[in-house]
């Protein structure tokens, strides 16, 4: 990579890290491309050489974040049970970290999009495939039998998921997502996967 190269690839991270430290302390639509820039110390228009909209940031780091959660419960040691809760209770736990704020702002951008936005279906489909590559990975090591419904699995626990995130929201995190999810993973997990652990 040349210095140019290495320069560009410091100042993407830095907009990355700035609008995220922004947006999760005041939410998307309060956080303005034009503060974003100005607390980095660089011009308007370096912002779209990198991200169309604001919007891209969050999704960018949402994508980095749960592709980490993913390959760590793929490593982990212990059971399929095990790595699977470790996954639910990290996603949910990021999300309750990242902000109520942000976390709202993104389910009313997802149920009401913008016509130029798809970031949220994009989320979506990303998340469903993280969970069908955690089930197809836990068949592949024989944790599960063969012919688990992966996607049928793997659906049912992201719709889960995301029924938890949007209560959470209405309830203005009266709870915490991540422990309401630990619940859930207690009480209901080792029922729902019993038919298909080896």
């Amino acid at each position: 990579m040349t210095k140019r190269q290495q320069a560009a690839a410091r100042t993407r991270e830095k907009l990355v890290e700035t609008a995220k430290e922004l947006i999760c302390r005041k939410g998307l639509s309060e956080t303005s491309v034009d503060e974003i820039t100005e607390k980095c110390g660089v011009a308007k228009g370096t912002f779209y050489t990198y991200f169309k909209r604001k919007e891209d940031i969050v999704f960018e780091l949402s994508g980095r974040m749960f592709g980490e959660i993913l390959e760590k419960a793929k490593n982990r040691a212990g059971s399929f049970l095990e790595k699977l809760e470790y996954y639910l209770c990290s996603f949910s736990g990021y999300i309750e970290k990242s902000s109520l704020k942000l976390c709202q702002e993104w389910v009313k951008n997802v149920a009401l999009p913008a016509p130029e936005t798809d970031c949220g279906r994009e989320k979506l489909q990303n998340d469903l495939a993280a969970l069908r590559e955690l089930f197809r990975f836990g068949v592949a090591h024989g944790a599960l039998k063969a012919g688990t419904p992966v996607g049928e699995l793997a659906d049912m626990l992201n719709d889960l998921l995301y029924g938890e995130m949007l209560c959470w929201c209405i309830a203005d995190g009266a709870y915490s997502f991540e422990e309401r999810t630990k619940e859930f993973c207690a009480r209901f997990l080792r029922g729902i996967l019993s038919d298909h652990l080896n």
